[in-house]
């Protein structure tokens, strides 16, 4: 396996990624679990999940696939199967985040705490699991995807945080 289809793995999964960090640009508002708690007593999802951050990131995702679409048409044969794609990736990595922060609700981690796992493959996961049935990866890039995406979901988190975007580097 070539550094090109190295880089194609990672044009295939670019839009979960972006939908997966569009949150902490754009979130913000009414928490989607609207303050209920579980049959535990502990919140849903808590204040970090809004209906603004998942909207928005499943809009930038899908946007972000739109415009490779026009960038490498070739790579998706058509702009009906690039928007389903984005869109199924995007969707697939908020609700996979989604589930992780129920879960980390669940062990009485705080808002922003990390959870090693499930933070970094959580929305990865359900992202590849909701894009399957347009189009998926050879099971070598699928790997390297896997292998990867915690150490750019470490290094954006960073990033997010010398910025000032997060008050947390992870």
């Amino acid at each position: 396996m070539g550094l090109s289809s190295l880089l194609w793995a990672i044009w295939y999964i670019l839009p979960a990624y972006v939908a997966n960090g569009s949150p902490v640009l754009v979130g913000g508002g009414r928490p989607i679990d609207g303050g209920r708690t579980w049959r535990d007593g502990k919140r849903l999802l808590g204040d970090g999940k809004t209906w603004r951050g998942f909207f928005g990131g499943v809009l930038f995702g899908t946007l972000t696939g739109l415009i490779q679409y026009f960038l490498t048409p070739g790579f998706y044969g058509s702009l009906k199967i690039a928007l389903e794609l984005a869109f199924l990736l995007s969707l697939g990595a908020l609700l996979g985040d989604l589930i992780g922060s129920f879960f980390k609700r669940r062990a009485n981690l705080p808002r922003g705490a990390p959870a090693i796992g499930l933070d970094q493959l959580g929305f990865l996961l359900s992202a590849l699991a909701f894009a399957y049935p347009v189009k998926t990866l050879p099971s070598g890039q699928l790997l390297f995807v896997l292998i990867v995406t915690p150490f750019i979901h470490w290094g954006a988190n960073y990033f997010a945080y010398r910025m000032g975007w997060k008050s947390v580097p992870w």
